[in-house]
């Protein structure tokens, strides 16, 4: 049955190639999933990190100091990040480790969170009142956007499970079905056929999916993949249930 199933793709040569090709993508489809998620988990901690900084600035301590002490607290990314900052920066001045951090991140809300303290520090303002809205506010904010994404995630999931599985799996039970090549039917070209039409509608929903989440670029490394899944389960089930 294996071997029968492999036949069966002889035909269609450009599934071949799809594999072959969605196995490069997956090289560079990999490294911006990681690279979001370290972002995500960065963003996620800013609150906390900036609550703790006014504390520590409320009791008496220096910026600097205070962001060493949380720097030293945990092993999270966003406290490792910023305790190799502050290591690196012995020789410039505290203004540029702070600039350094920023752009290490490459978040933009740490980005805007370490502007609004270095002109803080600049025009001499309460540091600790700052940091305690800053806090508020992005605790809020990253808590609309992990719901958001988290529902947005779960319905572009479902669009892609559906197009590029579901139906391919259902309409090959089908044609397997009522139009088995045990039987004697000849369908090789309306399989191919509609083969080609599953790899585009997975490409559609995949492409709809990834708009839909604001992550189109990083979702077009995964087409081929899709593409081929769509396909291999559409000619396989096919041949399993038609024989």
């Amino acid at each position: 049955m294996i071997f029968g199933l492999l036949e069966s793709f002889n035909d269609t040569p450009i599934l071949l190639y799809l594999v072959v090709i969605a196995v490069a993508c997956m090289g560079g489809g990999i490294p911006p999933m990681l690279e979001r998620r370290r972002r995500r988990a960065i963003e996620n901690e800013l609150p906390s990190f900036l609550e703790s900084l006014a504390d520590s600035v409320g009791a008496g301590r220096g910026l600097q100091e205070a962001m060493k002490e949380q720097s030293e607290a945990s092993d999270s990314p966003l406290a490792l990040l910023l305790r190799e900052t502050l290591r690196e920066g012995h020789a410039s001045s505290f203004e540029a480790s702070l600039s350094a951090f920023a752009a290490k991140t490459r978040s933009s809300q740490v980005q805007r969170v370490m502007m609004l303290v270095e002109t803080a520090l600049q025009q001499n303002s309460s540091l600790r009142e700052i940091l305690n809205d800053l806090s508020r506010d992005y605790e809020r904010l990253n808590d609309l956007m992990n719901r958001r994404e988290s529902e947005l995630q779960g319905r572009g999931m479902l669009i892609v499970i559906f197009v590029s599985v579901g139906l391919p799996v259902l309409i090959a039970f089908i044609v397997g079905l009522f139009a088995p090549a045990s039987k004697g039917f000849q369908i090789a070209s309306f399989n191919q056929t509609f083969s080609f039409f599953f790899a585009a509608a997975s490409a559609v929903g995949v492409s709809v999916s990834g708009r839909m989440m604001g992550r189109f670029r990083d979702t077009l490394w995964w087409l081929p993949l899709w593409m081929a899944v769509s396909m291999g389960l559409y000619l396989g089930a096919v041949k399993a249930v038609g024989g």
